[in-house]
């Protein structure tokens, strides 16, 4: 069982920065993807980046590329976010997942197996 907790939300005006986290409970951090996920209300959950266990390998949706910048901490057992150029559209819920052994960086909701309840972007232009 792995635990996902996320923080660092908030409100902010269009091109602010953010700095979100996600810190898990679990044996085996070490060897998780980490996945960044986001919803709007009404919409679908959508994938906004990976990165692989060591770290060397990230994923980024093309609506977020060159924006946001993932990276992890498995000391800490914590994945971070950095979310620069922030525009309206990136307002939603944001949700941090895991899934254990994959040697590629899955981008669909399903393939991931735990979750962490969420932490809100507001983003105001």
């Amino acid at each position: 069982q792995v635990q996902l907790v996320e923080s660092g939300g908030g409100s902010l005006q269009a091109g602010g920065s953010l700095r979100l986290s996600c810190a898990a409970s679990g044996r085996t951090f070490s060897n998780y993807v980490m996945g960044w996920f986001r919803q709007a209300p009404g919409k679908e959950r959508e994938f906004v980046a990976a990165i692989s266990w060591s770290g060397d390998s990230t994923y980024y949706a093309d609506s977020v590329k060159g924006r946001f910048t993932y990276s992890r901490d498995n000391a800490k057992n914590t994945v971070y976010l950095k979310m620069n150029s922030l525009k309206p559209e990136d307002t939603a819920v944001y949700y941090c997942a895991a899934v254990e052994g994959w040697g590629r960086l899955p981008s669909l909701p399903i393939e991931y197996h735990y979750w962490g309840q969420g932490t809100q972007v507001t983003v105001s232009s």
